[in-house]
């Protein structure tokens, strides 16, 4: 199988033309205020339209009001919603969009109890438990996710082109997502590392 990979935190056009060209499957638009990474309606438009075919876009969100959502949907029109909060299940499938839904990993988490609250998401994303949301480079213990789930698996959390082949090689997720793992500084993508973590998960794959 091909392990699937995700950009997350894009915010320059230059950015999105590395990941495409590095041959990545996905980029992520951050709307969540705090992150440094996060857009206005306006720039994460005009990413989704540079973007070319076949990379797919993914919007998320922490804990939004719901004119949120419906207002990115509007002007942005994500192929993908993920939902890195406390959002109820009710609420991610209310939009119509295929959606991934994160759990932030620790001891005494139930990650499949608490996943099995949204069977139908798109994929369970696994991402390290840290006070702050999102892009922190934090990792966690992976021996805590689950042998097996109902959904597949995105990767998470601290990962770098020096630690993503063990990774895939050890969990086999469905997808891996990465943010200041291939930055130079908040919010910048560096294209070299973003080379380097592509070229590792694929001889990852075998």
């Amino acid at each position: 199988m091909r392990t699937r990979i995700k950009v997350c935190g894009i915010t320059r056009q230059q950015d999105l033309e590395a990941i495409a060209a590095a041959g990545a499957d996905a980029f992520g638009l951050v709307f969540f205020p705090p992150s440094p990474r996060c857009l206005t309606i306006e720039q994460a438009g005009a990413l989704r339209r540079a973007a070319p075919a076949f990379l797919d876009s993914v919007a998320l969100f922490v804990n939004p009001p719901r004119a949120e959502v419906e207002s990115v949907i509007a002007a942005v029109s994500p192929d993908l919603l993920q939902f890195h909060g406390d959002e109820p299940a009710e609420f991610c499938r209310s939009f119509g969009r295929p959606y991934i839904k994160a759990c932030r990993v620790r001891q005494g988490v139930d990650l499949l109890e608490y996943w099995r609250r949204y069977p139908d998401a798109s994929a369970w994303l696994a991402d390290a438990w840290v006070e702050e949301y999102g892009g922190v480079g934090a990792g966690f213990d992976w021996s805590l996710l689950p042998a097996h789930g109902d959904r597949p698996l995105v990767l998470s959390g601290g990962l770098t082109p020096g630690n993503v082949a063990a990774a895939v090689r050890r969990l086999r997720p469905w997808a891996v997502d990465v943010s200041s793992g291939v930055e130079s500084a908040k919010g910048v993508k560096d294209a070299s590392r973003i080379d380097a973590f592509v070229r590792e998960v694929r001889d990852a794959d075998g």
